[in-house]
Formats: structure tokens, sequence, C-alpha cells
């Protein structure tokens, strides 16, 4: 399907997977990052093609329907995200390298279709007790929002042994740099 190495993110939210994602995709690795296709609506300033591709749920269940996705997951009823193989082949297309940010689920899909090509990286919070406090101080959810991201990264965590690398973020200089040696041992296969 493209040429280009697959790297494949996965965290718990609040672990700081976005922050070691956009310190790798500043680095000059030849990286690019792909766009997920959501069903959701575009929040605040989101606009399609940038943070998300938006579709209609009718949309997102005739791409399925024409296998136009090499993962997708029904979060809850009618809000899809997944990953397009055109977002994919475009990238490959550009000469780049890959980057997946997508679910635990999803990352040992892609992992299992694109195999050595693929490179799969959970980013773990130190403890769920650190991961707690990280959401608190964010100041961004409900302690009830809270408590459902707590007790969904518990789940989440139960994957970690399903992928290749695994970065604990107790210190994020020292998770960033760790990204960086894998990824360079990584471009360098």
């Amino acid at each position: 399907m493209n040429n280009g190495k697959i790297f494949i993110f996965s965290a718990p939210s609040g672990s700081g997977k976005s922050t070691i994602i956009n310190h790798l995709l500043s680095k000059g690795y030849n990286l690019e990052f792909s766009i997920s296709a959501t069903s959701r609506a575009p929040r605040g300033t989101e606009k399609n093609g940038v943070e998300y591709y938006f579709l209609s749920p009718e949309e997102f269940r005739q791409k399925i329907s024409n296998d136009e996705f090499i993962e997708y997951e029904e979060v809850y009823q009618d809000c899809f995200y997944g990953t397009l193989k055109s977002e994919v082949q475009r990238i490959a297309d550009n000469g780049n390298n890959i980057v997946l940010d997508i679910d635990v689920k999803g990352a040992t899909n892609v992992k299992k279709m694109f195999g050595e090509k693929a490179l799969s990286i959970f980013i773990a919070p130190p403890s769920i007790e650190a991961l707690r406090e990280r959401l608190v101080n964010r100041k961004t959810d409900t302690p009830e929002a809270i408590e459902k991201r707590v007790a969904k990264a518990s789940y989440e965590m139960t994957f970690a042994k399903n992928f290749d690398v695994v970065i604990v973020n107790d210190n994020l200089d020292t998770a960033q740099k760790n990204a960086e040696e894998v990824t360079n041992q990584f471009l360098a296969k």
C-alpha cells in the first residue's frame, strides 16, 4: 500500500502523547501526521482537513462499506473515528513516514496489518494516580469526566504489553529523548 514506515502512537488521555508526537514532528524526521476521520461535529475552531476529516455518520458508514479505512472504531452510537487508507497513501506518496495517533484497539490491528513496517509505541503515565492528578490540573474536565477518563485509562493500560515500545512519561524531557531514540532506531532499519 505504501513505502513509508508507520509510527503508531497510543496512550490514555493525559499521558503526554500529543506533546511527544509534536516534539518528534518538529525534529525533521521526515514524519507526517495522519489526520483521522470522525463523524463527530467540529469543536471550537477545528477545520475539516486540519484537525480531522469531518464526515456525517452516513458518509463514514459508506466509506466503511467501500473498505476505505485501515482501522476505525464506533466509540458510541454514530460517533466514529478512523484512519483513511487515502490519507496514509497521500503521506507515503509525499515521501514521508506516517504518524498515527489512534486508540489501543486500532493500534493493535494496524500493527498486525503492517507488521515490521510499523512501530507501535505506547505512552504510559507513571501511574493511574499521577494521570488523575494531571487531568485535574488541566482544568478542562468535570470530576465525572475525569473519573471516566481514569477508568478508561486503567483499561487502556492493559494493552501496553501488545506494543513494540512502552515509554513511561514521568519526566517529559526524558520521555521525549526516549521517543527520539526509538524513532532513530526504527528509521535506521
